[in-house]
């Protein structure tokens, strides 16, 4: 039987705090951007639309089959912290149970972190202190892609597919 201590408890708790102020900033970023004309390439085929093959739209118990147990289990949010450097939370509808977002974590130094070549096709150009951000919408498909990589010697990168909410 694994026994968690006081630390590691802290730990978890620390990151899923993290991650939960990294959704709500990509949340509140993307619907504080004023509605304009969507270009023709963003009406284009997402180039990112699952996550470990979990998409949106999928049941909780299809995400659960797929995912494995979660760290933290709920009605309208799952956590899973793969390594201590990859974290993942999905985010379900409360009526339908379906996957309305997808939000995961890498912190410095992680194995196998998504790239913006591989979220959008292409790189992102970095501002002055090294951040990366970027948000596409897809209507076709349904949903909008971020991808955030925050400044300094230990960036975090966060990488979210959220539905599009109605007109």
């Amino acid at each position: 039987m694994t026994h968690l201590s006081r630390s590691s408890d802290f730990w978890i708790l620390s990151r899923v705090v993290l991650m939960c102020v990294g959704l709500l900033l990509a949340v509140t970023s993307a619907s504080a951007q004023t509605t304009r004309k969507t270009p023709a390439a963003a009406e284009d085929e997402p180039v990112f639309n699952e996550y470990r093959g979990v998409q949106i739209g999928w049941l909780a118990d299809e995400v659960r089959k797929k995912l494995g147990t979660p760290v933290d289990k709920g009605d309208e949010q799952d956590l899973y912290v793969f390594n201590e450097k990859e974290f993942c939370q999905v985010l379900y509808d409360k009526a339908t149970k379906k996957v309305l977002a997808i939000s995961v974590d890498f912190q410095n130094g992680a194995s196998g972190v998504i790239t913006p070549e591989q979220v959008f096709g292409s790189d992102i150009e970095a501002k002055a202190d090294g951040s990366k951000y970027k948000l596409v919408r897809y209507p076709k498909a349904g949903y909008w892609v971020s991808y955030n990589r925050t400044a300094g010697a230990t960036p975090m990168i966060t990488v979210t597919i959220q539905k599009l909410q109605g007109p």
